[in-house]
């Protein structure tokens, strides 16, 4: 029998203080916890701008090392590097960083743009181009790519593809072909090639012949095959006193390109590195991990993502903490729909059963689907108890600084005026883009850190 509606308000009125506790726990100032030695926090690091200047480490990163590391060089805080370079198996990059600040550095602790990629077994065997510089095939062997043709291989085997450069074209004596080219069934876009011309007319073949680029087709293909885009920094801090433009700028050149010729959209099948949640998704999976490993109970409560740039670093945590904070939500959601539906079915709650399923919505402990499109396929990345919190921390020692160029590139702009260096399918927000911490370097950061979590 339903139970009566004075029944349910009441019950209603009884459940309302579990949504304030929530709210007080999900709102409220953070206070700075009691000395501990094992740490529930992890920390994301970009690299560029915020521990090297090029091949220039900052002074203030051999030092923020030295505290996060003990006596053998080992990192004593679940640490991972996430950066959007794309150019560097991360087995080296990890040998670069441990020999740039003398600590040890792992492979797995290096998040690459194009980690993620691993997480697609259903590309794995599709005959795909891959374009970008440095070892892009190693590359792509290491991900899990089985059927690999790198932008040269089409280039020298379709030489009168390439006609920009003209001491670079074909004598007309020269084969028109000089082999044979199975379908290209998919893109990947590590990062900026060296000839951009090269590469945007070779990649433009491909998309619009169906993957047949020497082939003349009765119209165009659309939609086109699969694309994915690793790295979308529009600008990157090197040693030049400006920034550099980087393999977002490449891929605004192929999208505006694309869609001037055909009037269509390029279309991606996933955008890889920050601010993509994925990779956020795919980081917060390594850190626990980590933790597990360093005998860490219970998940990581708060994830720290350090950064120079706002449009990739800060935007991308932001987002992320977005998405944890709605998870929590629907999980709460969730337990009380459940509640309520075992009102109407006249399964009541004793006032003790009731406060100890609120406890758990509150600490996280219930799992809920992934509200986010892209994720659909990727559950073996997610974990049952994630963070609560991902801070975004910037510091000025790279793109974003308070006496850096950027300000001057824009200095002639009116004040009102957003420039928006983010990728085109990423919303222009200045809400993700203001940091929830500031500091001058990386060290400056992790003594923050520290105090925040009353970590030694």
């Amino acid at each position: 029998m339903a139970m009566p509606v004075a029944t349910i308000r009441s019950l209603s009125k009884r459940l309302c203080p579990y949504f304030r506790q929530y709210q007080a726990l999900t709102t409220a100032p953070r206070r700075f916890k009691s000395s501990k030695l094992q740490p529930n926090f992890g920390l994301l690091l970009d690299i560029d701008g915020v521990v090297v200047r090029g091949k220039k480490v900052l002074p203030q990163a051999l030092e923020a090392f030295q505290m996060l590391s003990d006596h053998t060089g080992h990192l004593r805080v679940p640490t991972v590097f996430v950066t959007n370079a794309g150019n560097k198996m991360r087995q080296d990059k990890a040998k670069q960083l441990s020999d740039w600040l003398d600590i040890k550095v792992s492979p797995d602790q290096v998040i690459m743009s194009h980690s993620p990629l691993r997480i697609f077994p259903q590309f794995h065997n599709k005959h795909v181009l891959v374009s970008g510089q440095g070892p892009v095939e190693d590359i792509a062997r290491m991900l899990g790519f089985t059927n690999i043709t790198t932008v040269d291989e089409v280039r020298d085997m379709f030489p009168n593809l390439d006609m920009v450069d003209h001491k670079r074209r074909p004598p007309s004596t020269e084969p028109r072909h000089k082999g044979e080219l199975p379908k290209i069934d998919a893109v990947v876009l590590f990062g900026e090639p060296v000839r951009w011309e090269t590469s945007l007319q070779l990649i433009l073949d491909v998309l619009m012949t169906d993957g047949y680029p020497n082939s003349a087709p009765n119209s165009i293909a659309y939609p086109h095959i699969p694309v994915f885009g690793c790295n979308m920094d529009l600008l990157w801090m090197a040693e030049a006193p400006l920034p550099r433009l980087g393999h977002g700028s490449f891929l605004v050149c192929l999208e505006t390109l694309y869609n001037k010729i055909t009037g269509k959209d390029l279309e991606y099948m996933v955008l890889t590195g920050k601010p993509s949640q994925i990779t956020y998704h795919f980081a917060e999976n390594v850190l626990a991990q980590q933790a597990r490993e360093m005998g860490i109970e219970g998940p990581l409560r708060t994830l720290y993502a350090i950064g120079d740039n706002p449009v990739t670093d800060i935007y991308g945590a932001n987002l992320y903490n977005q998405y944890l904070g709605q998870k929590e939500v629907n999980r709460l959601k969730k337990s009380m729909d459940r509640r309520m539906k075992a009102v109407q079915r006249g399964s009541l709650f004793e006032e003790s059963q009731l406060e100890e399923e609120s406890q758990k919505v509150v600490a996280g402990l219930e799992q809920v689907p992934i509200p986010y499109e892209q994720l659909e396929q990727l559950s073996v990345i997610m974990q049952e108890k994630c963070a609560e919190v991902m801070e975004s921390c910037i510091v000025y020692t790279g793109v974003h600084s308070k006496h850096s160029s950027v300000q001057a590139l824009e200095g002639d702009i009116e004040p009102n005026i957003l420039v928006d260096h983010g990728h085109r399918d990423f919303e222009s927000s200045s809400e993700l883009l203001a940091p929830s911490m500031e500091a001058h370097h990386i060290l400056d950061a992790i003594e923050q850190i520290f105090i925040r979590e009353g970590f030694k």
